[in-house]
């Protein structure tokens, strides 16, 4: 009897043995087929979270083009893209303007409109993050933007001057009204500073986009679409124009 025993201990021990080494084996084949779908797996992730920011940086600029549409709905005229003071000296930027249209009418109520947008008096509201200000791809200092209108002479947002639609005779899906510019070139949200044509005329394949090979720009009509940073000079130039030239 001890030796059955003996005999059928041992046999029990060696199929002990046999099932340890069966599932030290599965685990490695496991681990090898992690490792080859993260491998497959692991652009495909890449690629999909710079469609999302990309997709929400549109998102971001869709809201300040309506933002901007329900002021003129009010006011019957776009904003200036910066008010003036008796002097002519900047205070505030369109994005200051537009916040009761963001649904920040809390914040809008604190800015005291009368003085610098930098002055003592506004200090809390310039140390305001406004998201929908802020591309998710881009790396900015603190309360930085990269959306910014292109001021012009014939451009949509003029210094110290309201423009009303009907003076923008162009097609309205094809006239600029606020773009991304790069991340150099960013400012703060209150900042009464914006792009110039000479800027939007400067971007190339060489410029450091927050999205590879080029940058969004929302329209007049409100909508919104990537632009190529090979774009030739004389379409940016068409489309900064409220004309609509050719």
């Amino acid at each position: 009897m001890m030796g059955d025993r003996a005999a059928s201990s041992r046999v029990e021990h060696h199929g002990s043995q046999r099932r340890q080494g069966f599932t030290l084996v599965e685990l490695l084949v496991v681990i090898g087929i992690i490792a080859v779908l993260i491998a497959l797996l692991l652009p495909t992730v890449r690629f999909s979270t710079a469609a999302g920011r990309r997709s929400d940086c549109s998102n971001n600029l869709k809201r300040i083009a309506l933002a901007l549409r329900e002021y003129e709905a009010r006011y019957h005229a776009l904003p200036p893209a910066y008010t003036v003071d008796a002097d002519g000296k900047p205070l505030h930027s369109w994005r200051t303007l537009i916040l009761p249209f963001l649904e920040r009418i809390d914040l809008y109520r604190k800015i005291d409109l009368s003085k610098p947008w930098n002055d003592p008096a506004n200090a809390e509201a310039c140390k305001s993050e406004i998201w929908v200000y802020r591309c998710p791809s881009g790396v900015l200092p603190e309360y930085h933007t990269t959306y910014q209108a292109i001021v012009a002479p014939d451009g949509c947002l003029r210094p110290g001057q309201a423009r009303r639609l009907a003076e923008i005779t162009g097609d309205h899906a094809q006239t600029l009204l606020v773009i991304e510019v790069d991340p150099e070139h960013a400012v703060h949200w209150m900042a009464p500073t914006d792009a110039d044509l000479d800027l939007l005329l400067g971007f190339n394949r060489q410029s450091t986009f927050a999205h590879s090979g080029g940058f969004t720009a929302a329209f007049v009509d409100g909508s919104v679409r990537f632009l190529s940073a090979e774009l030739p000079a004389d379409e940016r130039r068409a489309l900064v124009s409220i004309a609509g030239d050719d």
